[in-house]
């Protein structure tokens, strides 16, 4: 009896063997099948993903691409940059809730764009996107066995951008909402050009955009060269050149003197500065035709960070409606730059917060306390 008995429990226990070691390689072969994909990045690696992408870091640009994407529920880490809430950044500031709850994987800002190979081995991400070059995310790639896709910080209205969007659709499964976000930047500049391109030239009135920042914050010198809004609104930029690269530079005051531009635009984030030369040098600017003409406006400054395009779009109409009254004269920029953030970040308060803090759009009295 007892062989018997130990005979069946023998049969049992092979048969259990046998069944589970069947049914593993099956499981395991489900699992694999279909487990990966190839995505052609920015600088044209092709680069192996999970099939289903659940969790990713973005460094160096990424964490806003991907916000307009709509993709923040897969944001898995942050760099330390994005962990202080920024209203000069809307992406920072309209999702920083959630961001500042997540592991910091990275420097990032001003602080460059350092990772942190430790943090990211323990968020353990099934992506890292970010803008490298090739040689840096071919390191970064080895150092963590982690794939890394390259993007295109962009350039506004560029077929750059519009790329780097499409792969961050592509990485996160949200190839429809970016394609959205690349047809509404799209008709935008249709809408831009549209409304300014048969004014004659000897129409226009002469612009300049001041105060900006790049590595710090700048007075009335601190401009960009060939102003991505004034090329998209066929403007007189005072900084223009057939060549159309857009550099950040510092100029010469008595360079915007002898252009004397009929309008001025300044970056409120700055208007300090400017303020603080105006004690100064009251002749100087009082010499400016905008100046004495009462034609010196804010227009928020975009480039925080890589391009906040959201931001730009809004400083498009904006200017539109002030360089050319009439063409812009549907056009209530408040209400524009609410469609504009609604649309980029799902946000319809994030005007009033600027505005709230002396950053929305309006004149600007120089030497005086402006309120916006």
């Amino acid at each position: 009896m007892k062989v018997k008995i130990s005979s069946l429990f023998l049969y049992i226990f092979l048969i259990s063997i046998f069944t589970f070691g069947c049914g593993s390689p099956k499981d395991n072969s489900s699992e694999q099948s279909g487990e990966t994909r190839k995505i052609t990045d920015a600088v044209g690696r092709n680069v192996e993903i999970p099939k289903e992408v659940k969790s990713v870091i973005p460094l160096a640009n990424g964490l806003r691409m991907m916000c307009y994407a709509d993709a923040v529920d897969l944001v898995s880490g942050v760099e330390k940059a994005e962990t202080q809430k920024n209203i000069v950044r809307a992406y920072n500031w309209v999702n920083h809730d959630r961001l500042k709850e997540l592991p910091i994987i990275g420097e990032g800002g001003g602080g460059g764009y350092t990772p942190y190979i430790e943090e990211i081995l323990e968020v353990d991400p099934d992506v890292i996107i970010g803008a490298y070059s090739k040689k840096d995310a071919e390191n970064l790639q080895e150092k963590t066995g982690i794939p890394v896709v390259v993007i295109n910080a962009g350039t506004l209205f560029g077929e750059d951008y519009y790329q780097s969007l499409k792969i961050i659709g592509e990485v996160c499964q949200k190839e429809k909402r970016c394609q959205e976000v690349i047809d509404y930047i799209k008709n935008v500049e249709k809408d831009l050009n549209k409304r300014t391109e048969n004014i004659p030239q000897k129409e226009k009135k002469v612009v300049y955009s001041g105060a900006v920042s790049f590595r710090g914050g700048h007075g009335i010198e601190g401009t960009y060269t060939n102003f991505p809004p004034f090329k998209a609104l066929n403007a007189v930029d005072i900084f223009g050149n057939k060549e159309g690269e857009t550099k950040d530079v510092l100029i010469e005051k008595e360079a915007i003197l002898n252009a004397d531009p009929d309008i001025i635009f300044l970056d409120p984030n700055n208007i300090s500065l400017v303020n603080k030369d105006y004690a100064s040098n009251e002749d100087y600017y009082q010499s400016l035709t905008a100046v004495k003409n009462g034609q010196v406006y804010t227009m928020l400054g975009y480039n925080y960070y890589y391009t906040n395009v959201e931001i730009a779009l809004a400083d498009c109409y904006y200017a539109g409606s002030i360089i050319y009254p009439k063409e812009f004269a549907d056009i209530d920029p408040v209400k524009k730059a609410n469609e504009i953030f609604k649309f980029m970040l799902g946000s319809e308060q994030y005007y009033q917060e600027l505005s709230d803090k002396g950053l929305g759009f309006g004149e600007i009295t120089l030497g005086a306390a402006n309120e916006t």
